[in-house]
Parts: C-alpha cells; structure tokens; sequence
C-alpha cells in the first residue's frame, strides 16, 4: 500500500515535470514575458526628479486636482503604509513616490486601454514626508502630493 502511494506520487511528479519540459521546449513558456519589466535607474534613483524623468523621460509634472491620493495622515508603521491614487484622466500610468526614501520610486503600475485610472497599493516609508502620485496621459504627466508622518520608519529606522 504504501509502495503504491510512493509510486503515484513519483508518477505525477514525472508527468508534470515531462508537461513543463515540453512547454518550455515548444516556447509557450518565456521567462521575459512572465517577469516584470525594471527599470533599474529609475528604481535606484536618489532624488524624485531622477526617478520621474528616468521612467516616464521627464521629470517635469504639472499639479492637477484629477489626481488624489488617498493616504492616512499619521502612519504607524511605515513599514506598511496604505495609498490609493485615483483620477478621472484616461491614465497610461500611475507612479508612486515617497520622496524622503532614500530611493523615492515605490511603484509604478502601466494600465491597459480602457482601464479605469486607480489604483491601490501598501508602500516603505523610512520617515515622515510627502507621497507623490504622478500619473501619465495624453502624453503629458499630472501629479499631486499627500504629507504623511510616520511614527515607526519602515526602511531600517
């Protein structure tokens, strides 16, 4: 009996590693189009206008009452912060920014057409200071600001 459990445990084990070679060989499986995409300098930018104009090519924003940010007014823990963004424009994308991080870039999220222009996210927060929400469309990139104080950092403080 138990020789019987071993020997259809080891079967399907062989039957899904047979099925997962095959789609690898075929190239239904493609590491590429399954990870993310990364943008390493806008991620491991220092100051907010670098981590904007790496990623979206220009680190100009025009402020704009379309755009809000909801955010608590006092986090606890930093290490957990919550943050909505939403906004009425057709948005391309929404990036997110703690600009007292040492590396500011939090997020950034690419919306399919047609997507409603919201989204909703927990963020590091090393110490009190503003989060930015930039959001592209039409080419032209709208941002707003929330202060957010932080009584616990989440980034090793």
């Amino acid at each position: 009996m138990i020789t019987d459990m071993k020997r259809r445990i080891f079967l399907k084990g062989s039957l899904a590693t047979g099925a997962l070679g095959v789609a690898l060989g075929a190239g239904l499986l493609v590491p590429q189009s399954v990870l993310a995409a990364w943008n390493k300098d806008a991620f491991s930018a220092k100051k907010v206008e670098d981590a904007i104009g790496a990623l979206l090519g220009n680190p100009a924003t025009e402020t704009s009452d379309a755009v809000q940010i909801k955010a608590p007014d006092i986090a606890e823990n930093g290490a957990v912060v919550p943050i909505t963004v939403s906004t009425s424009m057709a948005a391309e994308s929404i990036s997110i920014l703690a600009a007292n991080n040492a590396m500011p870039l939090t997020s950034t999220f690419h919306l399919g057409e047609g997507a409603e222009g919201f989204i909703s996210t927990r963020i590091k927060m090393g110490k009190t200071g503003d989060v930015i929400a930039v959001v592209k469309a039409g080419g032209k990139l709208y941002s707003a600001r929330k202060s957010v104080k932080v009584t616990i950092g989440g980034c090793g403080g």
